[in-house]
């Protein structure tokens, strides 16, 4: 079944099998497959440099190299953005681009923000209720365009579609429409990635002192997850309700982002390399330590779908089964593609602990 995990958030692609998912299928139609955000190696966001810039003065017009794709399934490649000036009307894709602007005091520059699946951010709540929703779920590109937007920004995926999401970015540009793809929503993104998105926003928007000091203060939370090591080298594995409490698994091959930040805790993905579809008995054959389920807004209940996997008599012999190792993990903080992964991980980090 296609889902909206598949196609917007492979992340999660099985983490939605039958219901709303933050890029699974929605009651309104938004039933697509997650593209494939494979950047390559001239475009790729880990390749960024993770230095912040310094805090100065942008002078304008400002060149940025971001990306573009030619349509759903083809490649990311590098692509110019030039800005005469900061700009003012911003639309956002995604909850997690919405509340990074937020964290750089960009709240009054933001006109719209879509795709509220997961938990926001308590600490930006109020500056959140001040923007306007055009969608709870992903907005169309009619939604959006009808913002009056000089700049939409967010997660690659959305982009990918002409008819789908916010348009292409070819599309918005056409319309005059600037365009910031997070590079951390693209295959090969690190932590690094976000450190360069966040910089770039900064030059953007003329705010380089804020993000410089931002970027600081998440290097200082991702020196702590590692340090910490919760997991103490553990492998995981992402896994959802197939239906009926039916156990479904998800690679997780192209969602690098969230699979460095889950490296920090020393968690590694049991199924980072494989492609294509993964089967139960792969899953009791691999037989990961960990198994995560993602929470979010519309979806299953989660509690319900963990006392099925608990009692399932072929999963058994698992040792996230045996040792009650089942975690769960909100969508927008993992699949935000933003600075509240970390929020994720640090809650993920202390309830790994605490099973010790």
């Amino acid at each position: 079944m296609k889902t909206r995990f598949t196609r917007y958030v492979p992340l999660l692609a099985i983490l939605v099998l039958a219901v709303l998912l933050a890029a699974c299928s929605s009651g309104n139609g938004n039933t697509k497959e997650a593209a494939s955000t494979a950047a390559p190696a001239s475009a790729s966001p880990a390749a960024a440099s993770a230095s912040p810039a310094p805090a100065a003065k942008t002078v304008y017009p400002l060149t940025i190299e971001n990306y573009a794709n030619n349509g759903e399934g083809t490649e990311w490649k590098a692509k110019a953005q030039t800005f005469d000036k900061a700009p003012e009307k911003v639309v956002a894709n995604t909850q997690g681009a919405a509340e990074l602007l937020i964290k750089l005091g960009l709240t009054d520059k933001i006109v719209g923000v879509a795709a509220l699946y997961g938990a926001g951010d308590p600490a930006v709540q109020e500056e959140f209720k001040k923007i306007p929703v055009l969608s709870q779920d992903y907005a169309s590109k009619e939604l959006v365009v009808g913002a009056g937007p000089d700049l939409v920004m967010g997660r690659g995926g959305l982009f990918a579609d002409a008819d789908w999401g916010v348009g292409t970015v070819g599309g918005l540009n056409d319309l005059g429409i600037k365009t910031f793809v997070q590079s951390t929503s693209l295959q090969g993104a690190t932590l690094d990635s976000l450190y360069k998105d966040i910089e770039q926003l900064g030059q953007i928007f003329d705010v380089q002192d804020k993000a410089a000091a931002y970027i600081t203060e998440l290097k200082e939370r991702a020196a702590k997850l590692k340090e910490g090591a919760a997991a103490g080298g553990k492998t995981f594995a992402y896994v959802s309700d197939g239906g009926n409490g039916a156990i479904a698994v998800y690679s997780g091959n192209v969602d690098t982002f969230a699979g460095d930040v889950l490296g920090l805790m020393g968690l590694t993905n049991s199924y980072a390399d494989v492609t294509g579809e993964i089967s139960k008995e792969q899953l009791i054959a691999t037989n990961p330590d960990v198994l995560l389920i993602s929470v979010y807004t519309g979806g299953v209940d989660t509690d319900q779908s963990i006392k099925a996997f608990y009692a399932d008599p072929s999963l058994q012999s698992l040792k996230a089964i045996q040792n009650k190792a089942i975690y769960k993990i909100d969508f927008n903080q993992f699949w935000g593609y933003s600075y509240s992964i970390f929020d994720g991980a640090e809650k993920l980090a202390s309830e790994l602990a605490a099973a010790k």
